[in-house]
């Protein structure tokens, strides 16, 4: 039987299978990489931890918006459309230094 030669085997651990809650992520980039800082902001709570952080290059910044493109056309397609939540332009401002966007 022929090997698949592009076949990645990629391990879960029992840990990170669990997953992080979050309902905010800050996008940072520079000219060589993009930062998503994942989120847990408590109503009525005016701290708020980064629960997990990715750092991507820009490539593969732009293949994870692609994907992600992709998979909310498929969800919407078998769900329905995704409605915005009122006032969910309403976050407070966030500033790490460099250029930024919500989501």
């Amino acid at each position: 039987m022929a090997e698949n030669k592009n076949q990645i085997n990629i391990e879960l651990s029992e840990e990170i299978s669990e997953g992080i809650y979050s309902n905010l992520a800050i996008i940072t980039h520079s000219h060589s990489e993009f930062v998503i800082d994942f989120v847990k902001l408590m109503p009525g709570v005016q701290k708020a931890k980064v629960k997990s952080r990715i750092i991507l290059t820009p490539e593969h910044a732009k293949r994870l918006y692609k994907a992600l493109a992709d998979n909310l056309k498929k969800f919407e397609s078998a769900h329905g459309p995704i409605k915005d939540s009122p006032g969910g332009d309403a976050m407070p401002p966030f500033t790490l230094g460099g250029p930024t966007a919500q989501a």
